[in-house]
C-alpha cells in the first residue's frame, strides 16, 4: 500500500516540477530541460529528481546550477501544491538514459550494417 502512494506522490511531484520549471522559475540559465522521474524514499522525505536536458555540456551544467539555486523554492511550492506537511528534500540528477540509448541504437544499427555488407560480398 505504501509504494502505490509514492508512486502517486511521485507521479504527482513529476508533474508540479515540470510545470514549475516552466512557468515559475525565472532563471534565464533553465533551457531546453524535461522532469523524466522522480524517485521518492518511503518516508516521503527525499526525492530524486532527474532531468533531461537538451544541449551540451555546459547547457547541462548550468542547468543543473540554476536548479540547484531554484531548489527552495521548487520545494516550497511542491509541498504546497501537493498540501505536504513536510516539504522533501529535492535532489536533481541529470539522466543521461536516452543518450546511452541512442549510443546503443547507433552501435547495433553500425553493426547490423556490417554483417550486411558481409552477406553481399562474393564468398570464395
Amino acid at each position: 500500500m505504501a509504494r502505490i502512494r509514492t508512486a502517486r506522490v511521485a507521479e504527482q511531484m513529476k508533474k508540479e516540477i515540470a510545470d514549475l520549471m516552466r512557468t515559475g522559475v525565472k532563471d534565464p540559465r533553465i533551457g531546453f530541460a524535461t522532469v523524466t522521474r522522480v524517485e521518492v524514499a518511503g518516508d516521503l522525505q527525499h526525492a530524486k529528481v532527474f532531468v533531461s536536458v537538451y544541449g551540451d555540456s555546459t547547457e547541462k551544467e548550468q542547468t543543473l546550477k540554476a536548479l540547484e539555486r531554484a531548489v527552495g523554492f521548487i520545494r516550497g511550492e511542491v509541498s504546497r501544491r501537493l498540501r505536504m506537511r513536510v516539504a522533501p528534500e529535492l535532489v536533481f540528477r541529470l539522466d543521461e538514459s536516452s543518450e546511452y540509448s541512442a549510443h546503443i541504437e547507433s552501435v547495433l544499427r553500425e553493426l547490423h550494417d556490417q554483417s550486411g555488407a558481409r552477406r553481399d560480398e562474393p564468398q570464395e
